[in-house]
């Protein structure tokens, strides 16, 4: 027997109104199944009297397993019975019988059709655990590090997330909750997952920390030290008090598992050996790449052109800032994966490559050149390009015995000009900076001035150039500058400075 919805607007021919009632009348049509929606006491004995009658069941509930809140009581009113004793075997029947199939972590989200022809849309959420493999061992909760409110329990009591509804759950197996992606996650470009590994570290599982963030990162260590941490920006507790520290945290358990004897990385099986790829260049791309390629079966060669692997991250950012040994060591976690890293290796030509048998080529060469200022004098000798400077620093063709003394003048306030100045420092030289913004507008971070003011550098701010001055030998001597008094820039980014009068 089935029963068919029927309005009283559709009765007097009138149009139909969503808000108006229906009245079921019988059916003769034919039942094909039936939904049965919530796994509570009313719906399991509901599916089960269906089931007994021949009827196929979906029983639709939307937590992980069966039972309602008759499993989160004690007693029963008004007879003061075992709740537990009564539903027991309601849900043992209810996972047992063949003709009900169990829909957990499911709700409905639409009803279309008529009596004997329904169509039920439902949205059901992943368990993250397999349900036909589980064997309710409870293993996955002991190293399960992220702990929440116990929902069940009315969230008196803490759970992991990895977790069994309640002991005599039906499905008897186990389940992850995931409330979809956090935050940090979301604002990370590389999505790692923050909330992970700091649940780990909590734990003081450093490896298994440190194993997290090289599953979606393979430089824990180094944007342990120089990440723009857009992930705190982005952080919830920023909402109470202040953002997790979880660029510091990253730091300290790489350091932490860094700090003990190396551990050999096992290398990937090579599936595919006829087809070879080869990546230019050896930068944080490349290196990814390289990983991530070699990870899926294919042999991977790199070819760069500097005597160092590490692109930007060895030639553009200081010493001081990001050791050499740390981005060694996580060059060394890639390419002992398989990666054949060959340095001082220039490509001019990329036939060359593909007859040397390559199927693939990725080019990852980075942006190494700098720009020089567009004013007279910019090319006379003694002027330098910021990120040659650098590179040279980090290249070690730059001695502090030669250059102590010596006064520098660096043209900007942003994050690499200060890098620049603070390097100019440790080969012993005076340096001043001039830029163009106010102190207060200057690009880089408020912490990065602080160091370089500590560190004796003296800054001129609401500065433009207007040429670089040079000698009878064509040296530089030193730099034009006129006081700002307001800049702007354009749609296309063209900058417009208006000076302030006698300030030459």
């Amino acid at each position: 027997m089935r029963a068919q919805a029927r309005s009283k607007a559709d009765e007097s021919n009138k149009p139909r109104d969503d808000s108006s009632s229906f009245i079921l009348h019988p059916s003769s049509l034919p039942v094909g199944a039936v939904l049965v929606v919530g796994g509570g006491i009313a719906g399991m004995q509901s599916a089960l009297d269906l089931a007994e009658q021949g009827f196929k069941v979906y029983l639709v509930e939307k937590q992980s397993a069966i039972g309602g809140h008759m499993a989160q009581l004690d007693k029963t009113f008004p007879t003061n019975d075992c709740a537990m004793c009564t539903i027991s075997p309601r849900l043992v029947e209810t996972g047992r019988h063949p003709n009900i199939e169990i829909l957990t972590n499911t709700e409905v989200e639409s009803v279309t059709g008529q009596a004997g022809d329904f169509t039920v849309t439902v949205l059901r959420q992943p368990r993250y655990i397999e349900t036909s493999k589980c064997i309710a061992c409870g293993d996955c909760v002991k190293v399960c590090p992220v702990i929440v409110p116990d929902s069940f329990n009315e969230g008196l009591a803490p759970r992991r997330a990895a977790y069994k509804l309640y002991p005599q759950a039906v499905p008897n197996a186990f389940a992850i909750e995931k409330r979809g992606i956090s935050p940090c996650r979301d604002a990370c470009p590389a999505h790692q997952r923050a909330q992970g590994y700091i649940a780990l570290i909590r734990e003081g599982r450093w490896a298994d920390a440190l194993r997290v963030i090289k599953m979606d990162n393979p430089f824990p260590g180094i944007c342990g030290r120089i990440c723009n941490h857009r992930c705190e920006t982005a952080c919830n507790r920023a909402q109470v008090d202040e953002p997790i520290n979880i660029r510091a945290l990253k730091r300290f358990v790489t350091d932490k598992v860094y700090a003990e004897p190396r551990q050999p990385v096992e290398k990937v099986e090579i599936k595919y050996l006829d087809k070879r790829v080869a990546i230019l260049g050896a930068g944080p791309c490349g290196l990814t790449a390289a990983q991530d390629i070699i990870r899926e079966g294919y042999p991977v060669t790199i070819f760069e052109a500097m005597p160092v692997a590490g692109g930007m991250l060895r030639l553009g950012v200081p010493e001081f800032r990001l050791p050499a040994g740390i981005i060694e060591r996580e060059v060394a976690d890639i390419t002992d994966l398989g990666v054949e890293l060959r340095l001082n290796t220039p490509v001019t030509n990329l036939d060359d490559i593909f007859d040397e048998g390559f199927s693939s080529v990725l080019i990852a060469v980075g942006a190494h050149e700098g720009v020089r200022l567009p004013i007279p004098g910019a090319n006379l000798d003694g002027v330098i390009i910021n990120t040659h400077f650098l590179r040279d620093v980090r290249l070690g063709k730059y001695e502090t015995k030669d250059e102590s003394g010596k006064n520098v003048l660096v043209l900007g306030g942003g994050n690499v000009a200060i890098d620049v100045a603070r390097s100019a420092v440790r080969l012993g030289c005076k340096v001043t900076m001039a830029c163009l913004e106010s102190r207060v507008g200057m690009p880089a971070h408020a912490w990065e001035i602080k160091a370089a003011l500590d560190e004796g550098i003296e800054i001129y701010n609401d500065r433009t150039f207007e040429a670089v001055l040079g000698d009878e030998n064509g040296r530089v001597r030193g730099v034009e500058c006129m006081s700002v008094a307001s800049f702007s820039f354009d749609e296309a980014g063209r900058l417009s400075v208006e000076k302030a009068p006698d300030s030459n």
